[in-house]
C-alpha cells in the first residue's frame, strides 16, 4: 500500500471501533506508558491533546501535571509551535478543533525528556505515518539534534507491518 492507501485502511479500521472503545483502550494505553521507564524518567514531556480518533491524552495530562512538565503543539501556518500546558482552563480550540494551550512559545528543546507523539499507523522499526500534512515530520526534523527519547502511541490497529517512507522520516524509538 502507499501512503494513502494505507492512510485509507486505517481510517477504515477507525471507523470499526466506536469512542468507548477508543477510551478503554487509551485508558490501558496510558497505564502502560506510566509504567514505562521513559515516562518515569521524564521530566518535561512533549504530548498532545488528542484528536478524537487518537489515544486519549487528556486524563494523563491532568492526572500527571502537578508532577511533570507537559508542552503541547499549538499549529502556526504549517509548523507546530509548543507551549508549556497549564491547564484544561488555559486551553483554547485550535487548528483542527484541537485544544491549544495559550501563552508563550517554548523553545529550549534540550529541556524535553521525552516526546509522544500520535499517528495514524506505525511499523515494527519505529517508521511513523502521520495524516499527511508534515507538521510531526518538521517537528521531528527539529527535536532530532537533541537525541530526546520519541514514543509513537497508537491504538493496536494502528500497527501494521510496513510504513511506505522517505528520505525525511525520522522513525519512533519505542511504539506503545
Amino acid at each position: 500500500m502507499d501512503k494513502q492507501q494505507l492512510r485509507q485502511y486505517i481510517r477504515t479500521k477507525k471507523a470499526g471501533h466506536t469512542q468507548e472503545e477508543r477510551l478503554r483502550e487509551s485508558t490501558e494505553i496510558e497505564r502502560l506508558l506510566e509504567m514505562h521507564p521513559y515516562f518515569q524518567k521524564a521530566h518535561t514531556i512533549l504530548a498532545y491533546h488528542a484528536l478524537p480518533d487518537e489515544v486519549q491524552t487528556k486524563n494523563l495530562l491532568t492526572r500527571w501535571s502537578g508532577e511533570k512538565r507537559f508542552i503541547l503543539p499549538v499549529v502556526k501556518g504549517n509548523d507546530l509551535e509548543l507551549r508549556i500546558y497549564k491547564g484544561e482552563s488555559n486551553l483554547h480550540t485550535g487548528a483542527f478543533g484541537i485544544p491549544e494551550p495559550e501563552g508563550d512559545a517554548f523553545t529550549d528543546l534540550a529541556e524535553l525528556d521525552l516526546a509522544l507523539i500520535p499517528g495514524m499507523a506505525f511499523d515494527p522499526s519505529g517508521h511513523r505515518l502521520g495524516r499527511g500534512k508534515g507538521y510531526y515530520d518538521r517537528l521531528l526534523a527539529r527535536l532530532r539534534p537533541y537525541r530526546i527519547p520519541t514514543m509513537g502511541i497508537c491504538f493496536s490497529y494502528q500497527k501494521v507491518s510496513f510504513v511506505p517512507t522517505e528520505e525525511h522520516d525520522i522513525p519512533m524509538d519505542r511504539i506503545l
